[in-house]
């Protein structure tokens, strides 16, 4: 034999018995009382909050034959049918499956039809947005104007997909998530009649677990009390959840706090091995972690529902953690639980948050490091040539203050010697050098970056800007390295909105550093306008092919008009709102402007 559901054996009878929607159920109240009942109810809210309960009492209300004030009364013929699901008067339409035109027209030709058996006829809609765009133009001259004995309850999950012209002919009623003392209170009385023993840090976990959700709390009881045989511990709810002690989390921030990064992998891939869920473990880490950050807020122990030890510990790793990382650390492992969603190796997401939450930020791109207060004396490797040619060598200006410095150690391979590399930002006067006369061929640039080294690098470059700014990596492949003049690698672009967006300082500054880190060595970046066909020549040898050989003509005395035309065209169509929101979403460029 099938036994009721508890979520359905508990579904509350009266007004009293709903909990965390006192908004609701006084305004409902007050509307029976005085005879003010409306026509048309929205009720809108998260799943799990009462909406289908809640109109089934409105229901039973408004049909109750009791005499007195309190209804419904649950003791007459009309609420009995309700309770029991067998009147005829309270029709029930799931919009998921009848969301048509034909649905509505059919519904439109039956309410003008009087009650059965009941004083009004109530049609309750639920998830009424999906009905599609004709079934609520069919519904709406019916909604505003129904028969006197029909009354409309239309219940969703998302009142933004439903017209404005219906929600300005209903009332509208926000359901909210249930609090986690609702959720204990209706745990709790669900426990002692049905006899069910349980500890109370399972069922601490099960209301955590709800996310404010009557339903999906009293369905998981009903799951642990049958898994458990009416006795649910901790440990229990652990194992169907999938989840992992707060004693785990713990242990595994402070691997955090201390760069364990071995320890820290050992016990993620540990859980994951036991048949953890890393969604679930994940979602437990950045609930930890919210907890530090509220205790670092000075308002931790008021909203933590956790045990004075836990807390004891919270509070030490707290202090152990700046606020900064805290929230460095939070925003990392709440992409982590989106990446989660698409990665082909389940912990991959757990393990790349939890190692970039150890590294240093200052080894990170995007980020830099402080200037020392020594300055650094020592001067870079000098070339061969140099030296055979005796050409004087100067040491460059120290950096102004505003630009970003990034300090790399590398190897001197003739003098076997450790030598601080310093990128050298905008400067107040440009370096001088000597050119030594006799000599055919210049010197390489003492920064060791070669215009051959930027294009045998540019499809790396490219990968390494897009994570970063997919916009920018669309901008970089439009353009191609026109040269290199000391640490300053020269980029050229068909259109001067290209060059525009790319030398915005942001912009700037991170694909500067993207170009240092790839090409070992601190170099900035400078934005030119060129030719079409010059990008398309150099375009073939930085992707390796032999460019064809073209005559191309000579550009005519009215060009710069014509490409200043040109830019203006093309700068309109580029800064649309929607041209521009499809090359934020997909990295996309535009080509050209015909």
């Amino acid at each position: 034999m099938t036994a009721q559901a508890l979520y359905r054996r508990w579904r509350s009878r009266t007004f009293e018995e709903v909990l965390g929607q006192e908004h609701v159920t006084r305004t409902l109240r007050n509307a029976l009382l005085g005879g003010r009942i409306a026509h048309a109810y929205l009720f809108t809210g998260p799943r799990g909050t009462g909406k289908t309960t809640m109109a089934r009492l409105l229901a039973k209300a408004v049909n109750c034959l009791s005499e007195g004030d309190e209804k419904p009364c649950n003791q007459c013929s009309i609420c009995q049918a309700v309770n029991e699901g067998r009147l005829l008067d309270l029709i029930e339409i799931d919009a998921a499956s009848n969301r048509g035109i034909d649905e509505i027209r059919d519904l439109r030709e039956k309410v003008g039809f009087r009650p059965n058996e009941a004083q009004y006829k109530v049609y309750v809609i639920d998830e009424v947005h999906m009905l599609t765009n004709e079934a609520f133009n069919a519904l709406l001259k019916t909604l505003e104007e129904p028969p006197p004995h029909v009354i409309f309850v239309l219940a969703t999950t998302e009142p933004h997909k439903i017209p404005a012209t219906i929600l300005s002919r209903c009332q509208r009623f926000d359901f909210r998530r249930a609090s986690l003392e609702d959720l204990h209170r209706k745990l709790n009385r669900i426990c002692e009649s049905e006899g069910i023993a349980i500890e109370a840090a399972a069922l601490e976990l099960i209301a955590r677990t709800a996310a404010g959700s009557f339903r999906d709390a009293e369905s998981l009881l009903d799951q642990l009390a049958s898994y458990g045989n009416d006795e649910i511990t901790l440990a229990q709810v652990q194992a169907v959840l999938g989840t992992v002690s707060s004693q785990a989390i713990g242990k595994l921030v402070g691997h955090l706090v201390k760069r364990d990064v071995a320890s820290g992998l050992d016990l993620i891939n540990q859980a994951v091995g036991d048949g953890v869920d890393p969604r679930q473990f994940n979602r437990e880490l950045v609930e930890y972690l919210r907890g530090l950050l509220l205790i670092k807020a000075g308002n931790g122990a008021s909203f933590l529902n956790v045990t004075a030890e836990v807390l004891a510990d919270m509070e030490n790793q707290a202090r152990q953690l700046s606020t900064k990382a805290l929230l460095r650390t939070v925003r990392l492992f709440n992409q982590a639980s989106l990446d989660l969603k698409v990665s082909l190796q389940p912990q991959l997401p757990l393990e790349l948050a939890f190692i970039e939450a150890t590294l240093d930020p200052a080894q990170q791109i995007g980020t830099t490091v402080p200037r020392s207060e020594d300055p650094v004396t020592e001067r870079g490797p000098i070339s061969e040539a140099q030296q055979e040619a005796g050409q004087e060598v100067t040491a460059a200006p120290p950096p102004s203050a505003t630009s970003s410095t990034v300090l790399r150690e590398d190897q001197a391979v003739e003098s076997g010697k450790t030598t601080q590399a310093v990128e050298v930002g905008t400067s107040s006067q440009p370096p001088t050098e000597e050119t030594p006369t006799g000599m055919e061929k210049e010197a390489p640039p003492a920064s060791g970056v070669t215009l051959e080294k930027v294009r045998l690098n540019w499809a790396r470059i490219l990968a390494e800007v897009r994570p970063h700014n997919r916009s920018a990596e669309a901008l970089l492949r439009s353009g191609h390295a026109e040269a290199v003049e000391g640490n300053i690698v020269v980029l050229g672009f068909p259109y001067a909105f290209h060059k525009e967006r790319l030398e915005e300082p942001k912009c700037q500054a991170m694909v500067e550093q993207v170009f240092s880190r790839v090409l070992g060595s601190p170099c900035r970046i400078k934005c030119i306008l060129v030719s079409k066909s010059s990008v398309k020549t150099t375009h073939s040898a930085q992707q390796g092919r032999q460019p064809p050989k073209t005559s191309q003509p000579e550009p005519a005395k009215g060009d710069g008009k014509v490409r200043e035309s040109k830019d203006d065209e093309y700068r309109a169509i580029a800064e649309d709102p929607v041209v521009r929101a499809a090359v934020d979403k997909y990295g996309a460029q535009v080509v050209d402007v015909q």
